[in-house]
């Protein structure tokens, strides 16, 4: 299974025990450990996970750090823990700080279970800067940080790769918190800035301020739309996803649509879902076979394009409610209530035994078709 993932499952599974988790020691068995397991490390093993490892750092004897992840015999990781959803402040981090000086690691993590902030030494040798260069939620996480986390595991832990990018990582994350503010609400010297040449000689006068204040803030709403959008109607692209008209427009393909027809919307969701399915089948099949054709009731996740081999569909026209349809030997539909789109992993067995069905009927099985995806 991928890391990516591995991480859907642990997160559906935290999403929905958080309420539970009231102390740190529970934190750290429920939600820390698993996350370094992940990572491929043995966290039953103390020659490579050794949890509240002991150090004398000047004056204070038995310092200890919550966990400390070891490669030939030395710490390469350091894990400082607290509660679920507690506080993560860099002054929470004084044992992180001290035993980061004294040890050969380069990296340190500041986690509550939720989130987890990565550490090193950028600004001054063997001192651990103020500021993460990296952070990953396990609750709100993109493809990209979940490469960036890659880094990090076991088969692929190198120190220097990730040095190399970690500089760059820290300053795009500041850049982007700081995009982020100006989006929402635009500094003077910001709203100046973009408006200077607008404006020419005019003087910035506050009526002008608020009006070019506005402005930008309309123009990053729009701008982003538009990006948004872009890459909803590009996502598939290189997967070859196919999103076709729904089967009553194909069969009308000669009369003309209607203004008052609703238009055909492939939201996140769906192509989320359609992700899901591919990874869950990819020990099958080819990932590239499994397409989506969207209609307005639903989404059908389809094999081969074939509207007669349906693998499943994805009912979330609904915005209260997230329904997956399963099908039976019968070809007849059974809907499934979903709180979140990962919880289709939890049908994994009958989705493999609906395709299964139409691979045993057409023999469309070969070694050629075998997804050779790690």
């Amino acid at each position: 299974m991928d890391l990516i993932d591995q991480l859907r499952i642990l997160s559906s599974r935290i999403s929905q025990t958080k309420t539970l988790v009231q102390t740190e020691e529970a934190t750290k068995n429920a939600m820390i450990m698993p996350f370094i397991q992940i990572l491929g490390y043995n966290v039953f093993d103390p020659l490579e996970v050794t949890p509240e490892l002991v150090a004398e750092v000047g004056t204070k004897k038995g310092e200890k750090v919550d966990y400390a992840i070891l490669r030939d015999g030395k710490p390469i990781i350091l894990f400082e823990c607290k509660k679920c959803g507690g506080d993560l402040h860099i002054n929470h981090a004084s044992q992180l700080f001290r035993y980061f000086h004294v040890t050969e690691a380069r990296f340190g993590v500041l986690t509550n279970g939720l989130v987890y902030r990565f550490f090193t030494d950028l600004e001054q040798p063997n001192k651990m800067d103020e500021k993460p260069f990296f952070e990953f939620n396990i609750l709100d996480f993109k493809d990209r940080d979940v490469e960036e986390l890659k880094k990090f595991t076991k088969s692929a832990f190198d120190i220097d790769t990730i040095l190399t990018t970690a500089n760059d990582l820290k300053y795009t994350r500041s850049i982007q918190t700081l995009l982020s503010e100006w989006m929402t609400n635009p500094s003077e010297d910001f709203v100046r800035l973009l408006s200077a040449d607008l404006i020419g000689n005019r003087r910035f006068t506050p009526a002008v301020k608020d009006q070019f204040t506005l402005i930008t803030k309309r123009a990053f709403d729009q701008l982003l739309g538009e990006k948004i959008n872009e890459r909803l109607k590009g996502a598939m692209a290189p997967e070859g996803v196919t999103i076709a008209e729904s089967p009553r427009s194909a069969a009308t393909n000669d009369i003309a649509t209607t203004e008052t027809e609703p238009a055909i919307v492939t939201t996140s969701e769906e192509i989320e879902g359609l992700h899901i399915v591919r990874s869950i089948v990819r020990d099958l099949i080819s990932p590239r076979r499994v397409v989506m054709r969207d209609a307005q009731s639903y989404c059908a996740i389809l094999l081969d394009d074939n509207n007669r081999k349906p693998i499943c569909r994805l009912r979330f026209n609904n915005t209260q409610k997230l329904r997956i349809g399963l099908f039976k030997d019968n070809k007849e539909e059974e809907l499934m209530n979903l709180e979140s789109v990962d919880d289709i992993y939890s049908f994994a067995d009958r989705i493999k035994a609906t395709l299964s069905s139409y691979i045993k009927s057409d023999g469309s099985l070969d070694s050629s078709q075998i997804s050779t995806a790690p």
